[in-house]
């Protein structure tokens, strides 16, 4: 994936602390190593459909997104970091949308048992640290005592008959950055497959953020500063104002600095929830 945003992998560098928790950095203007997949250009009706979602249309493109055991899957990538099919974009609730933070509407989780899979083989295999990381975020999931219940376990077989699968992916890892990517429930199911990159040499609390973050995602949340993108030093709105959306009672509307649904994160997350994370989740689930 092309990315414009070079300042994140300046900023992983150290010359800045913020990251992206939500795509991978640019590293190569060549657009030779554009693939055919990325020249392929999102049609205006998907891209209504799109922002009839609350999702920000602009910079949308197709890529070929990497499953755990090495195959592909052709998703359309919108706000950095979610991976949304064609065939999930025309079955979403038009004008409802995912909720953010402060936003809510139906497309949520429903089974209140979640199994989640730290993926173990291959190229693809968790690290250590992002072992701990995946950890510690379903033990703060699981700590807030919710009416969903994540089962942890690691492994490579049968992955599918797992709800939540935590891997990582090489292939954007190589191309510089550090962060994650993820999709939102359907059916009331939890998005199934998250990917974690550059995260190897990250403390265990940055892994815990980026993949709790990265499951926030896949139980239905959207980033907090959604209308601004504040966290990654930018004034862009990546939806519609959430369109539809029901605010969720005790939450702010405007910038919550602690949360961890951020877009962008920093080089000293400690991995937690902040505390309208918690009155959000308890509210919804």
């Amino acid at each position: 994936m092309k990315n414009y945003r070079n300042l994140f992998a300046l900023s992983f560098l150290g010359i800045a602390t913020i990251l992206t928790s939500c795509e991978k950095q640019d590293t190569n203007d060549d657009n030779s190593s554009i693939t055919a997949t990325e020249e392929r250009s999102v049609s205006q009706d998907m891209l209504n459909k799109i922002e009839a979602l609350a999702f920000n249309p602009a910079g949308a493109y197709y890529d070929e997104f990497l499953l755990p055991d090495g195959s592909y899957q052709t998703r359309i990538i919108v706000e950095d970091d979610i991976a949304l099919s064609e065939d999930y974009i025309n079955t979403m609730q038009l004008n409802g949308g995912v909720q953010s933070e402060q936003y809510r509407t139906s497309n949520l989780v429903s089974d209140g048992n979640i199994t989640v899979l730290g993926y173990d083989a291959g190229s693809n295999a968790l690290s250590t640290a992002n072992r701990t990381g995946l950890q510690f975020a379903v033990d703060n999931y699981n700590a807030l005592n919710l009416d969903i219940t994540m089962t942890l376990s690691f492994g490579s077989a049968n992955f599918n008959d797992f709800d939540i699968v935590v891997y990582k992916n090489p292939v954007t890892e190589a191309e510089g950055g550090a962060g994650g990517s993820a999709g939102f429930p359907s059916n009331g199911r939890p998005n199934q497959f998250v990917q974690i990159y550059g995260l190897d040499n990250s403390s265990n609390n940055v892994n815990e953020h980026v993949i709790a973050h990265e499951i926030g995602h896949s139980i239905g949340f959207r980033h907090t500063d959604y209308f601004s993108r504040e966290s990654c030093g930018q004034n862009t709105n990546e939806g519609t104002a959430g369109v539809g959306a029901i605010h969720i009672p005790g939450t702010p509307t405007g910038y919550d600095a602690g949360s961890l649904m951020l877009a962008c994160f920093g080089s000293n997350e400690d991995g937690e929830f902040g505390e309208f994370d918690i009155v959000a989740l308890n509210y919804l689930y």
